[in-house]
């Protein structure tokens, strides 16, 4: 059975950095990759567009491709997104489906800040995100706990419904939605940053540019 890869974020604006780590991630693991835009993301600001324009941005983004496919489940949900909740929704929905959280290193370094990071492991493999020349510090405490779930075998993740981490190299786009929504606001146009269907509809970008003086 394929594995489910799941694939969250603020999505603030999607750019081609999101898209191109999920495709490798899906290329990977042989996974269906579903991209989750969340709603208050508890350890982040609040986005600066709203869930209808990010989801609106998203499907645009999508368009044309079937192996990357948009969840919306996040944004149904009030308070605050504890990934927890979605994947123990994912494992009732799926059985004993594989499935995988996709999670950048830098985030899988600040594991224990999240709502109860330990049961993770007991409803997902985890897929951590490394981008070559770039070491993240893991703590002591982290080590310990993942150490002897590693494994570089994407058949084991397939194999096995949870309890794994695999690192996934991808190839390193240093792409910021940060810079994209500055470089919006002062009214450029990061065309390569971005995939080329946010362009088609021009009210897509509207939330990040500065408004007009009539």
């Amino acid at each position: 059975m394929k594995p489910l890869a799941l694939f969250g974020g603020t999505f603030d604006p999607i750019h081609i950095g999101h898209l191109s780590v999920a495709w490798e991630a899906s290329e990977l693991l042989d996974a269906e990759v579903r991209l989750m835009p969340a709603s208050v993301p508890p350890h982040r600001s609040a986005p600066t567009a709203t869930a209808e324009q990010r989801v609106e941005m998203l499907r645009a983004a999508l368009r044309g491709q079937s192996r990357l496919t948009l969840d919306t489940r996040e944004l149904d949900r009030s308070g605050p997104s504890y990934t927890i909740d979605t994947l123990e929704e994912f494992r009732e929905e799926f059985g004993d489906r594989p499935l995988v959280l996709l999670l950048g290193a830098d985030a899988f370094a600040g594991l224990r800040s999240w709502q109860r990071w330990r049961d993770l492991f007991d409803v997902t493999h985890i897929g951590v995100i490394n981008r070559p020349g770039v070491d993240t510090f893991i703590s002591v405490e982290l080590e310990r706990a993942v150490a002897p779930l590693r494994t570089d075998d994407p058949a084991v993740v397939r194999s096995q419904p949870a309890g794994r981490v695999i690192e996934l190299t991808v190839t390193p786009l240093e792409i910021s939605a940060t810079r994209i929504r500055e470089l919006l606001a002062a009214g450029r146009d990061p065309r390569y940053l971005l995939p080329a269907g946010l362009f088609d509809d021009p009210s897509l970008l509207a939330p990040y540019r500065e408004p007009t003086t009539p």
